[in-house]
């Protein structure tokens, strides 16, 4: 007779469930101090090419970034230690890589400017990596006070009001300022700021924490035309908010690529949140029309198509932009010119709307495409988070955050390669800015947060009471 089985207990812990389920904090470490390597080779690869020497402040760039990307790292393995192990080092191999290039930038400035006998330009790059800095002590900072994504749902109208007042702020007489013909900056003094880059935040959280109430209404379908359900007409209200908020950031502050990316941004959590491809339609439908209604409107937009369809007759005025990244694109050829090698700054704004053009030129297409692969797989892991998220308002926000970084790719590298119009928005992580900076990687902290709680194992006896969106 065989010895009777001991029942499982119910007292176990959640800090005793968690011992047989590895939390992958190791191969974070090994990821992490694989990206750092090949930033700083980059880095070291850049004066090493065109001075024939190491940077005289390379040993000091290596500790700050070590430590700083040390930090991030211990902060994640005692705050989130369930997290996902990529987001991280991804995030920061594409961080150093942009440090890398605006370093390169900075030098070939400074030949210019030794060559023409004129006062040399202060480096970029010490600024952003000040920016770089600030961006983690704020990761840091968030997964510190963040114990709980599910408690941003509470601020859903907070996040709501937040983010047209940020949208706003730019408008402000004496605050904005324009840049480029686009007023998208509020100036402080010396220091200028990007509202609508924490906006991308605040409205993720809004749109998140409204459709987790709203989404069994928004689902209904009132009657169907060629086979696909259409919501009630009364339903039809937040989208077309939301179209017209779109419409006039486009008209006040002359700026499509933000418009888009929050219109693309509500629709894809609209239907995410409802299952309901009719949203899709409506939102395709919608932004068809705001895109004819600005190109007829308005000059710059109508000006923007036609450098896209004939770039080559633009070339030597308002086109010379793309036609230099196409350029450069060219010469990079499949395997790049090398670090130092190529002439990126030979394209206008090349540290900010045209840095993947000037990595595509050094790096090659090989290399571009490998930095485009880095992309799909914090966009992949965000969406994997969303999946594994066992709260509605967290699979939301997770899918929220992953569109936004995936919509600001596409649109960047899409106009830069001249795959759709110029619109303007900055490389995440890559361009140089500090608020674009500071906003991505307050984006990661929080899917780094979500994750944690979506992939930490549920003590042992208890009941997930979580729902899922379908």
């Amino acid at each position: 007779m065989s010895a009777p089985t001991a029942a499982p207990r119910s007292d176990i812990g959640e800090k005793d469930a968690a011992v047989a389920q590895p939390n992958r904090r190791n191969a974070e470490l090994l990821l992490l101090i694989v990206a750092l390597a090949i930033g700083l080779y980059a880095y070291a690869n850049v004066d090493l090419a065109m001075l024939g020497t190491l940077p005289p402040n390379f040993l000091a760039v290596a500790g700050i970034l070590t430590l700083l990307l040390g930090g991030a790292h211990v902060a994640v393995r005692f705050l989130a230690p369930f997290a996902d192990p990529i987001l991280l080092p991804a995030a920061a191999m594409l961080n150093l890589l942009g440090l890398a290039m605006i370093h390169r930038l900075d030098l070939a400035e400074e030949q210019r400017a030794i060559r023409n006998n004129t006062n040399i330009p202060s480096p970029d790059v010490v600024p952003q990596l000040t920016w770089t800095a600030l961006a983690l002590v704020l990761f840091v900072t968030i997964l510190f006070v963040v114990h709980d994504h599910r408690r941003l749902q509470k601020y859903t109208y907070t996040a709501m009001v937040l983010g047209i007042l940020l949208l706003m702020l730019p408008l402000v007489p004496g605050l904005g300022t324009t840049v480029n013909g686009a007023n998208l900056w509020v100036r402080l003094g010396p220091l200028s700021f990007q509202p609508s880059e924490l906006a991308k935040i605040v409205l993720a959280v809004f749109f998140a924490g409204y459709l987790v109430t709203t989404r069994d209404s928004l689902a209904l379908v009132r009657r169907k035309v060629a086979g696909v359900g259409l919501p009630r007409g009364r339903d039809l209200g937040p989208i077309l908010v939301v179209w017209l908020a779109c419409v006039a950031v486009l008209i006040f502050q002359r700026d499509l690529g933000t418009a888009l990316m929050f219109f693309g941004l509500f629709v894809s959590l609209l239907y995410v949140a409802t299952q309901r491809r009719s949203w899709i339609i409506i939102g395709g439908v919608l932004a068809i029309i705001g895109v004819s209604f600005a190109y007829f409107t308005f000059g710059y937009v109508r000006q923007r198509f036609e450098i896209w369809l004939d770039t080559w007759s633009y070339a030597n005025d308002q086109g010379y932009q793309i036609a230099q990244s196409l350029f450069g694109l060219a010469n990079g050829g499949m395997l790049g010119t090398g670090w130092g090698q190529g002439y990126p700054e030979f394209v206008p704004f090349a540290k900010t709307d045209f840095i993947t053009a000037a990595l595509g030129e050094e790096l090659g297409v090989t290399g571009l495409m490998a930095i485009l692969v880095v992309y799909a797989v914090i966009i992949e892991r965000g969406l994997r988070t969303a999946i594994a998220c066992r709260d509605p308002f967290g699979k939301l926000l997770a899918v929220g955050f992953a569109t936004v970084i995936g919509l600001q790719l596409f649109v960047v590298v899409g106009g830069v390669t001249r795959l759709i119009p110029l619109t303007g928005l900055t490389t995440p992580f890559l361009s140089y800015g500090g608020s674009a900076l500071v906003a991505n990687w307050m984006m990661i902290s929080l899917l780094i947060r979500i994750s944690d709680r979506a992939r930490r194992p549920l003590p042992s006896g208890t009941v997930d009471v979580g729902r899922g969106l379908g």
